[in-house]
């Protein structure tokens, strides 16, 4: 069933859809006129729509005759209730969404200080006229004269010591590409699945590592498959993406806008370089389009997978290209990574060979390997910047223990090295205050229970970092370790677990109503 946004007459000429009309449902696709009330005590929107008069409503109509916020906002709500509803529906008239409004709250929600695309422009200039510029952006894009400029292509170092390359896109195909996405998430949040965690509206990282640590805590999970699909953003089939969309989206003025932006291409040294597949990571609208393509490649898959071919519990976490995977059965685990990866090959891509990984994991692990006469700890695996280790608790139950990846600490203690040498001749006042706020941004995020020790070990490491910038300003050796101490009191605080237990939080999250998946 479809929402439509035209149909034809018998006579075959097109009839242009008016407000005043609707589609039925039927499989003719037949138009059929809504009366329009005499007076308004019919309630506009309700009799257009086909819907009682709720009791009680007064004699206004539902929407403003101008539009604002509210009447935007509560449009998106009922296309969010129609996506719910039918998980079939196709939606063929989205973009009289995408409205000044809409554009402009995306610019207020950009980044000031980010990075300009190609052309140059950053956030202050294009405000400077901001009205004017977005009511053009806006009229060009309803008239198919809007044109996606191509990204500007930059390399960011990781902690293996590689290059990812990044897609810095123009401000204004920013702007639009966060509108688009804001309508089509009151499409595809109807649609995701439960154990889809990455950049998905109110989820975030620790949603996904409470969900972990409580699956492979609460359920029996022996195995775990610890999977990254290689290149995933640079190797998304365009063709695929397109046929996944078309799923839910029929508006061909919103696939078209999707095409040129997957097709912009990417500038570097000035030079255009075309692209026929893959998305650009950095581009606003790449994290949903990469979360449709894995929604229908994978997630839809394994749901069904499991329930069909699982002998024992098996449970999945995926926070964008990277998930992972728990199975009670060894058989599991194993028939489930053939199937894996021809199911992955079907759509041009691949795991990665070096950072896919299925091991011996969980509360049996330890006692497995002392059976088979293995010496040493289970092996431990990697996700979302922590290593999650087989442990102990104080009076022997399991106990799953979650680290930060030395990899991540030591970059991360690298580039404050090179922003201290940066700022050396600062005040020790403003490196202080710059310190303590690094500090605190990292507890806040790796201050998970069982990782106290590497949250001093980063500390004790900054310390030493900022002493040897601090005895470089002067050749006079007169920062002793008591002066430097009361340095440190005072800047930076000290290491302490900001994040509470996984069961704790994931059973608030969910009013232990959700199982976990």
């Amino acid at each position: 069933m479809s929402v439509a946004g035209g149909a034809a007459d018998r006579s075959g000429k097109a009839n242009r859809r008016t407000p005043g009309m609707h589609v039925d449902g039927k499989s003719d696709g037949s138009v059929i006129p809504a009366k329009q009330p005499n007076n308004i005590d019919g309630l506009v929107a309700e009799a257009v729509e086909g819907r009682d008069p709720i009791k009680g409503n007064t004699g206004k109509q539902n929407a403003s005759r101008t539009q604002s916020r509210i009447d935007a906002h509560s449009a998106l709500e009922r296309v969010r209730k129609a996506a719910k509803a039918d998980k079939k529906r196709r939606f063929t008239a989205l973009l009289h969404h995408v409205s000044v409004d809409r554009l402009r709250e995306a610019y207020l929600a950009s980044k000031k200080h980010a990075a300009a695309g190609v052309d140059g422009v950053s956030w202050q200039y294009y405000g400077e006229q901001l009205e004017e510029n977005l009511r053009d952006l806006h009229a060009r894009v309803h008239r198919g004269a809007y044109r996606a400029k191509p990204s500007r292509r930059v390399y960011i170092p990781k902690p293996d010591g590689r290059q990812r390359p990044l897609g810095i896109v123009a401000l204004e195909d920013k702007i639009l590409q966060r509108a688009v996405v804001s309508v089509m998430n009151a499409i595809y949040e109807s649609d995701f699945l439960g154990f889809s965690y990455g950049f998905r509206p109110g989820r975030g990282a620790h949603d996904a590592l409470d969900a972990l640590a409580v699956g492979i805590t609460g359920k029996k999970v022996n195995w775990v498959l610890d999977a990254d699909i290689r290149g995933f953003f640079d190797t998304i089939d365009h063709g695929w993406l397109i046929k996944f969309i078309e799923h839910r989206i029929a508006d061909r003025r919103v696939l078209r806008l999707i095409q040129k932006w997957l097709r912009a291409g990417v500038m570097e040294q000035g030079k255009r370089t075309p692209t026929e597949v893959g998305s650009p990571q950095g581009a606003t609208a790449s994290p949903l389009l990469a979360n449709i393509c894995l929604h229908y490649a994978l997630d839809l898959w394994v749901q069904q997978w499991r329930q069909r071919y699982g002998r024992g519990d098996i449970i999945i976490v995926r926070y964008c290209d990277d998930f992972v995977l728990g199975f009670q059965h060894d058989f599991d685990a194993q028939r489930f990574l053939r199937a894996l990866r021809e199911r992955l090959a079907r759509f041009n891509l691949e795991l990665h060979p070096e950072k896919t990984r299925l091991i011996a994991f969980g509360r049996f692990a330890a006692s497995r390997r002392q059976e088979q006469g293995q010496s040493g700890a289970p092996q431990p695996f990697n996700f979302l910047g922590l290593t999650h280790c087989c442990g102990r608790s104080r009076t022997g139950k399991f106990r799953l223990q979650r680290h930060t990846m030395t990899a991540r600490l030591r970059a991360k203690v690298q580039e404050i090295a090179l922003e201290l040498r940066r700022r050396r001749h600062d005040s020790i006042a403003s490196q202080g205050e710059w310190l303590g706020a690094v500090l605190r941004g990292h507890y806040a995020y790796y201050g998970v229970p069982t990782n106290i020790a590497a949250l001093a070990v980063f500390r004790r490491e900054i310390t030493q970092r900022w002493r040897r910038s601090l005895l470089r300003r002067s050749q006079r050796r007169r920062l002793d370790w008591a002066r430097m101490n009361r340095l440190v009191d005072r800047w930076l605080p000290t290491a302490r677990i900001i994040q509470p237990w996984p069961q704790a939080r994931f059973a608030v999250r969910t009013r232990d109503k959700s199982p976990v998946r």
